[in-house]
């Protein structure tokens, strides 16, 4: 596969080309090792698509799964506790999940315990690879990059999503590149407040 298209949010890039040279060499390389014809294997029951072989979200995901394992990038999984006090959240988000239990509970509230997960974690950068429903990129880039990021996991989130182009070729209601980019830039320059890099793929 290759980058066709990119957009840095909040010095996502130039974070990456500062601080993170080869790894952001190394992930690269990683998605131009992808060989995307292997992955067009679902078949459309689609009225519009019927019969036409189309990328498969499940093996694209399956063959980035691989490469990253291959060069060590590891699942994360970040714990929390959930509390709607402004200002015991603050003063918690950068806790240990033992330690804002403990806190919260000294404060006279009940945490409701909860975690997020990512698909890779290497050097603080957290890469996610979506070629699932626009509600899931939604959700990584204004939930799940945040939380990491403001509980010091991470510095910067990658976002990796196939273009306008490519998502043609596949089922309907997969989001795309160009559609989730907008999606970002219309809230305005400063939201959602992680760095990110936007990737956009194809074949």
């Amino acid at each position: 596969m290759k980058i066709t298209q990119k957009y840095s949010h909040l010095n996502g890039e130039e974070y990456l080309l500062v601080h993170h040279k080869p790894l952001y060499s190394e992930i690269t390389k990683v998605i131009r090792s992808i060989d995307a014809k292997a992955c067009k294997t679902k078949q459309s029951r689609e009225v519009r698509k019927n019969g036409a072989m189309l990328y498969s979200p499940v093996a694209l995901n399956s063959a980035f799964k691989q490469a990253f394992a291959e060069k060590a990038w590891t699942e994360s999984r970040y714990n929390y506790y959930i509390t709607l006090n402004r200002e015991l959240l603050d003063a918690s988000v950068k806790m240990s999940a033992p330690e804002q239990k403990e806190f919260l509970e000294t404060q006279g509230e009940h945490p409701i315990f909860s975690y997020n997960q990512t698909d890779f974690v290497k050097e603080k950068i957290a890469i996610e690879v979506q070629f699932g429903k626009y509600a899931f990129v939604a959700y990584d880039l204004f939930v799940k990059h945040m939380l990491f990021y403001s509980g010091g996991v991470i510095n910067v989130g990658i976002e990796i999503l196939p273009t306008k182009k490519m998502q043609s070729q596949m089922s309907s209601g997969i989001a795309y590149f160009e559609g989730e980019v907008y999606n970002v830039m219309r809230q305005g320059r400063t939201t959602p407040q992680v760095p990110l890099l936007i990737l956009g793929v194809e074949p």
